[in-house]
């Protein structure tokens, strides 16, 4: 008898990590579909090439607006997995930073400059897009029956950022986890991937550089017994590639043991048997 092919639901499935959550979810035999406000990615973006990779033919690219789940609501039905892939970093245009369309000048200007919120484009602000978003499509995937829902978090804070980008992550966690003890609609077994920095030197050069510094302190913060974790945040925590974290979600949702925060160590761990399995 056949076996029936999981289903999985991405929710920013054409962003730099969501992409390649897609790939990996493919490469397990999963029906993959991407929720994004364009549909497929640009591909120059998030990769190293201008066309579509082969495996993106597999997935379904859908077009919906995660603030209003009316769009997107029936994808959840009968899905097995979700990922909230959505979020922001900064609240300003720090995607064309790392991918070389901005100046860092110019987006170190917009780091530092203006009140919370001011610099917020279209009034994506982090407690619009790194909690709200999240909430409304766990709501949806709750009453879709999903039964496991990732939530991509953050390892830490960094410096420079506002304390408000992991404040709101951590949040969002929280009411996730609340939301899977609702004796109504249960939220599927929650999992908040708490990813380091991710670099990619094919599709982002700039963050190899970043990755490099982060990794020195790292081991400069280990060194120190931890005593900078507070001061150096995601810049004394081991970055990952963005290929490893994926790898590390598509299999924290086939694994059923698996739930709550992952640390870096976890998503390492992951990674690792996902790529043993991949071998055979």
């Amino acid at each position: 008898m056949a076996t029936v092919a999981k289903r999985l639901v991405v929710c920013g499935g054409n962003g730099f990590l969501g992409s390649r959550i897609c790939k990996f979810g493919v490469q397990r035999g999963w029906d993959v579909t991407s929720i994004s406000r364009s549909g497929e990615p640009k591909w120059e973006a998030v990769t190293n090439a201008r066309t579509a990779p082969s495996w993106a033919r597999r997935v379904s690219w859908e077009r919906a607006d995660i603030f209003q789940p009316a769009t997107y609501a029936p994808l959840f039905r009968g899905a097995n997995y979700a990922v909230h892939s959505l979020g922001i970093l900064l609240e300003a245009d720090y995607k064309g930073i790392l991918s070389g369309q901005e100046s860092p000048i110019a987006g170190i200007k917009k780091m530092v400059g203006g009140p919370p919120g001011a610099l917020a484009k279209n009034g994506l602000t982090y407690e619009r897009m790194n909690r709200d978003s999240a909430i409304l499509a766990a709501q949806a995937a709750a009453e879709g029956g999903v039964e496991s829902f990732a939530y991509i978090s953050a390892a830490s804070g960094a410096p420079g950022l506002p304390s408000r980008y992991l404040s709101t992550k951590r949040d969002a966690e929280r009411q996730l986890e609340a939301a899977s003890r609702d004796p109504s609609h249960p939220l599927g077994r929650p999992i908040f991937v708490r990813a380091p920095f991710m670099y990619d030197a094919g599709a982002r050069p700039l963050t190899v550089p970043i990755a490099a510094l982060a990794g020195a302190g790292t081991v400069f913060n280990r060194f120190t017994g931890g005593a900078l974790n507070g001061l150096l945040g995601t810049m004394g925590t081991k970055p990952l590639k963005a290929d490893e974290v994926a790898e590390a979600v598509v299999e924290a949702l086939s694994d059923e043991s698996v739930s709550g925060a992952l640390e870096v160590a976890q998503l390492v761990e992951l990674a690792n048997r996902a790529w043993r399995k991949g071998m055979l």
